[in-house]
C-alpha cells in the first residue's frame, strides 16, 4: 500500500532529484518560464513556491535558506530582487502550468510552467476580454437605421404613384 507517500520520485535517486529541482528551479527563476515534462512541473511548482514565499521577506536568515536549496548566488540575488518586488501583494500561486500536448520521441507530457506575474501578453488578453464583456448590444440603433438605408436607394426610376405599390 503507498500510505503517506506522496512524493513523485521522478525514477531518480534522491539526490539526482533534488539536483535536478534545483537545476530547474533556478532556471525557472532566471528565465521566467522553462518547458518540460508534465511531472516535473508539478514537482517543480511544490519545490520552489515555498521558496518564493521565502523571497518576500528580505532577511539575511531567508537568503541563506534559499541559498541552501538553489545553490547559486545569481539566482538567490535576482529571486531577492526583482522577483521578490512583483509578487510582494499575490497571496500564492506564483507558478502556472499551460499544457502543451506530448511529445514525438516518447508521448510524454509536455507543459511550460512559467511566473505568473511575469507574463504580459496573457494579463493584455485578459484585460481585453474584460473590456468586451462590459459591451452592451444596442438593438434599437440597428433597427434605426436599418429602414433608413432602403428608404434612401430608389426602388424604380419609373415615379412613384398610388397605383404602384412601393417594395419594402
Amino acid at each position: 500500500m503507498r500510505h503517506n507517500k506522496k512524493i513523485n520520485h521522478l525514477g531518480r535517486t534522491s539526490s539526482h532529484r533534488h539536483a535536478l529541482l534545483s537545476n530547474m528551479a533556478c532556471s525557472l527563476i532566471l528565465h521566467k518560464r522553462i518547458q518540460t515534462t508534465l511531472a516535473k512541473a508539478k514537482a517543480l511548482k511544490v519545490y520552489v513556491e515555498p521558496l518564493l514565499t521565502k523571497a518576500k521577506n528580505d532577511t539575511t536568515h531567508s537568503r541563506r535558506t534559499v541559498f541552501s536549496y538553489l545553490r547559486r548566488k545569481e539566482v538567490v540575488a535576482e529571486m531577492f530582487g526583482d522577483v521578490a518586488q512583483k509578487i510582494a501583494n499575490r497571496p500564492g500561486g506564483y507558478t502556472r502550468i499551460l499544457k502543451l500536448g506530448n511529445r514525438l520521441g516518447d508521448n510524454a507530457e509536455m507543459c511550460m510552467i512559467e511566473l505568473v506575474d511575469y507574463n504580459t501578453t496573457y494579463t493584455e488578453v485578459k484585460k481585453e476580454e474584460a473590456k468586451k464583456t462590459t459591451r452592451r448590444r444596442r438593438p434599437s440603433a440597428k433597427k434605426e437605421a436599418a429602414p433608413a438605408a432602403t428608404e434612401e436607394t430608389p426602388v424604380a426610376e419609373a415615379p412613384a404613384t398610388e397605383e404602384t405599390p412601393k417594395a419594402e
